[in-house]
């Protein structure tokens, strides 16, 4: 089970989300993220809102500190909806609403995977490359997340959105050249940089941003 939250973040102005987007891409935040690459949250922008994506809600909460303080910054008026993605109904909730008991449990297991991969990312070091993502359903990124989790690769899954590691830029632009063969029409894969030039002088960035595309 993915544990997905969602913050929708209403800017009232199309400059201003894509101002807040090219922020959080920038890696120059303050933050108390975790930079752990299970840990990423994915954000898109649709029009004059972003929205959020992250696998706890320590997370989400956390991400909202830094989206709030950049709004009092630049003084924007901003509206921040926190909501839990609920896997029976299929719909954004209300974060505070119970889900059923063997969803509780599955989240706990994933909870204590979650930990585990966090520790043999610190082992083998951050993903030199990602893989970006986007799916035309949360479905359709629950299926791939979990065949490539089987094959061993680090995934993020948020939402409808993956984040795949790999090691090298030729492995990254193979995997992404596979993904694109094998996901479903509508798919959009993008290769990101070179995580060990980007960040030979700065932690990794919490934040991952997918341009362009809507929530």
């Amino acid at each position: 089970m993915n544990d997905d939250w969602r913050l929708q973040i209403d800017l009232r102005e199309v400059g201003r989300a894509r101002a807040l987007a090219d922020r959080l891409d920038a890696h120059q935040l303050q933050h108390d993220l975790s930079e752990a690459f299970h840990d990423r949250v994915v954000v898109t922008q649709d029009r004059a809102q972003v929205f959020l994506y992250a696998g706890t809600r320590q997370q989400a909460e956390a991400a909202r500190d830094v989206v709030e303080a950049e709004a009092r910054q630049h003084g924007w008026m901003v509206d921040i909806d926190l909501r839990r993605w609920h896997p029976i109904v299929e719909e954004w909730e209300d974060p505070d609403k119970a889900l059923p008991t063997g969803d509780v449990g599955r989240h706990t297991e994933r909870e204590e995977l979650m930990a585990r991969e966090r520790e043999e990312t610190v082992k083998r070091g951050y993903p030199e490359f990602e893989v970006r993502v986007d799916l035309p359903s949360r479905h359709d990124a629950v299926r791939l997340s979990e065949q490539l989790r089987k094959e061993g690769l680090p995934v993020v899954h948020r939402w409808r959105y993956l984040l795949v590691g790999a090691a090298d830029e030729d492995s990254a632009k193979a995997l992404a050249g596979r993904i694109r063969d094998e996901a479903p029409s509508g798919s959009r894969v993008k290769v990101e940089g070179t995580w060990a030039a980007v960040y030979a002088e700065r932690s990794p960035n919490p934040f991952a941003v997918l341009g362009g595309l809507g929530g």
